[in-house]
């Protein structure tokens, strides 16, 4: 690993990005080149194998890019595919799940945790499984939320849709007395404001975003391959779809000089 070598990170689409911000808030010397596969988004109702799939191809292409260390910046591939990633591949790579997991334990003080996530993600019971396996006296309730990231992909995060969509998965959560509210999913915290509307002042929202930068940092430092100076390469943003549609949302949402550049790299049909 060599500190001048770039960073790779992955999601189905845009909902990687908070996870770029964050690693570019704390790792500002870092290059990061992003894939979003939004052919294939929403992942959360895809087959196991399907998510697989995908996963192995996107992270074979950032290999060939010669990245130093990835970010598995999806909790559903997280969930599903992330053990077979790291046995195939010598590339360091890093999930968004633990990282979340420790942050929501940290900051509950009733042991009521809730989890926002896709249906593939709650499906696999990752979530609960952790954070029980860490304080078996948690109180964890999983919310699948399937209409949540198809509106981040839209740019749709403010308004009477959305709020009517964070309230029907929310509201739920909130009369079982949850203090603590994970985001498993990297698209929700664009959803921040609304989810924090609707969940009211009782309730921390906890968004793995800046525990997974912070791991990232730890991993590159412990690997001698971080890096202190800027370099004049510039971030890297390939999508699997619609470059244009990605490069009008994803310029919404974080609203970054170099999303303009944004292309289309097709890895599976």
């Amino acid at each position: 690993m060599l500190p001048e070598q770039p960073v790779g990170v992955f999601d189905s689409g845009v909902g990687g990005l908070t996870v770029v911000r964050e690693i570019v808030r704390q790792l500002p010397a870092e290059t990061i080149i992003y894939y979003g596969d939004t052919a294939h988004v929403p992942y959360g109702s895809k087959k196991v194998e399907e998510l697989i799939a995908y996963a192995d191809a996107i992270v074979s292409y950032l290999v060939e890019q010669g990245v130093k260390a990835i970010v598995d910046a999806c909790n559903t591939t997280s969930a599903i595919a992330l053990d077979y990633l790291k046995n195939k591949y010598s590339v360091p790579i890093i999930g968004v799940i633990e990282p979340g997991v420790r942050e929501a334990l940290a900051v509950t003080r009733s042991g009521r945790i809730g989890v926002l996530a896709t249906e593939a993600t709650i499906a696999s019971g990752i979530h609960a499984r952790l954070l029980q396996s860490l304080e078996p006296r948690l109180k964890v309730y999983p919310q699948a939320c399937p209409r949540l990231v198809p509106l981040v992909e839209a740019g749709r995060v403010e308004g009477p849709e959305a709020r009517q969509a964070v309230a029907e998965y929310v509201e739920p959560l909130v009369k079982e007395g949850i203090d603590t509210l994970l985001l498993g999913c990297t698209h929700y915290p664009f959803l921040a404001p609304v989810i924090h509307e609707v969940a009211g002042e009782g309730v921390t929202l906890v968004d793995p975003a800046a525990s997974t930068a912070r791991e990232l940092g730890d991993l590159l430092e412990r690997h001698g391959g971080l890096r202190c100076v800027h370099g004049s390469q510039a971030h890297t943003f390939l999508v699997s779809g619609s470059a244009e549609s990605f490069r009008q949302v994803a310029q919404k949402l974080v609203g970054w000089p170099e999303l303009k550049a944004a292309r289309r790299v097709k890895l599976l049909d």
